[in-house]
């Protein structure tokens, strides 16, 4: 489409597009999709988006893939920005939303990323894809993996949560259960991947499921009429939809449509996996791992993300925070959420509001803000964590 080059995050080296790549050939750093911008916006514009498709593929001029036909789709994305008064009241809040992706097929935010992979990975010729996965990368995997004609291979946790698992062999996945931490799944991927002949899509380790994730950006801007929210509260497990955003800002100011002024972007962890938190604390840009990771909130338990740099260099330039909320408060608040506003979230998501309680208490949002808080995926497919 308007794609000039992959460019590594890190070192700035440029590769080539139209190829498969996972890392950075020279530094092992992500990779990440540059376009001609002038270019797209020709056709890509506010006005054109009024007559367009009501999903994520809406944007097309500034999606990766070359041929239509390659795009495999579930109707992904386009997912309702949910004013919730009667939750801002509480908080003495005037201008309070949920994102809530949970709507989208898979029911989760996954699919964004996984519909933009998968059918890169179709368009560039692979043939067996693999993932490690929390739960919901890998359902969405499955899925769009199916749907493209592909084999997909899965390696998830064994604790991972059961309608994950059934997810994934339902939709023909081959699924591994491992003892050990998604870091240990991913080793194993790393391992194997090369003998199997398995393409690796795991989270930023190629280029295109954060293309996918910046829809949300998109998506936000678009309905709140090309006015950006003050406040972004994202759960930040890997952090692509967070880094995804923030790359998504800076496409729609140099194509004129927003101005430079940005979010403050607020990362969420569990208090039992948060090394973005330390690592934000500490004034690094790089987060070590975290030991012993623990949390029910399975998408957080990431101990340590490829592209924390990225995440960090968001929070600092936005002038954000990074906030760990416990266990018990992202359960509780699950059920807040949804005895006032009738969304079950995810745990994920339901650690958004303990973050933003603390941030209101600490007079660092305004009663007339705009504050966004992101769920990002369905509460049925967490029902262990609430018995």
């Amino acid at each position: 489409m308007n794609i000039t080059h992959l460019e590594c995050a890190a070192c700035g080296l440029e590769h080539e597009a139209q190829r498969l790549h996972n890392l950075c050939r020279e530094c092992g750093k992500p990779l990440l999709v540059r376009y001609d911008l002038e270019r797209a916006g020709s056709s890509l514009t506010k006005e054109s988006l009024r007559g367009r498709r009501a999903d994520m593929w809406r944007y097309r001029e500034v999606l990766p893939v070359e041929n239509d036909e390659n795009v495999v789709t579930l109707g992904e994305g386009w997912t309702p920005l949910l004013r919730t008064d009667r939750l801002g009241k509480k908080l003495g809040l005037g201008n309070l939303y949920i994102k809530d992706e949970s709507q989208n097929p898979t029911q989760s935010f996954k699919a964004r990323g996984m519909t933009a992979a998968v059918s890169m990975a179709r368009e560039l010729g692979a043939r067996k894809l693999a993932v490690p996965s929390a739960g919901n990368a890998a359902g969405a995997l499955a899925a769009y993996s199916a749907r493209a004609g592909l084999e997909c291979f899965i390696f998830m946790p064994r604790d991972t949560p059961r309608a994950n698992v059934v997810e994934c062999e339902q939709t023909g996945a081959h699924v591994t259960l491992m003892d050990g931490l998604i870091t240990d799944c991913g080793a194993e991927v790393g391992r194997r991947k090369e003998a199997e002949g398995w393409f690796d899509v795991s989270t930023l380790k190629e280029p295109y499921r954060i293309e996918g994730k910046k829809t949300l950006g998109y998506e936000l801007a678009e309905q709140l009429d090309w006015t950006l929210p003050d406040v972004i509260v994202y759960p930040t497990g890997g952090g692509t939809g967070l880094i995804g955003m923030w790359k998504a800002f800076d496409e729609m100011e140099k194509m004129g449509w927003i101005g430079s002024k940005r979010p403050r972007m607020v990362t969420v962890q569990a208090a039992g996996c948060a090394p973005i938190v330390r690592a934000f604390e500490e004034g690094k840009r790089f987060a070590e791992e975290f030991p012993n990771a623990q949390t029910v909130a399975s998408g957080l338990r990431v101990p340590r993300a490829i592209g924390d740099f990225l995440i960090v260099d968001a929070l600092r330039e936005s002038g954000g925070t990074a906030i760990a909320v416990t266990d018990e408060e992202l359960i509780a608040a699950t059920h807040e959420i949804g005895a006032v506003e009738g969304l079950f979230c995810a745990p994920e998501g339901g650690a958004c509001l303990p973050a933003l309680r603390k941030m209101i208490k600490e007079g660092q949002v305004k009663p007339e803000e705009h504050v966004v808080l992101f769920n990002t995926g369905a509460g049925v497919k967490y029902l262990e964590c609430f018995s």
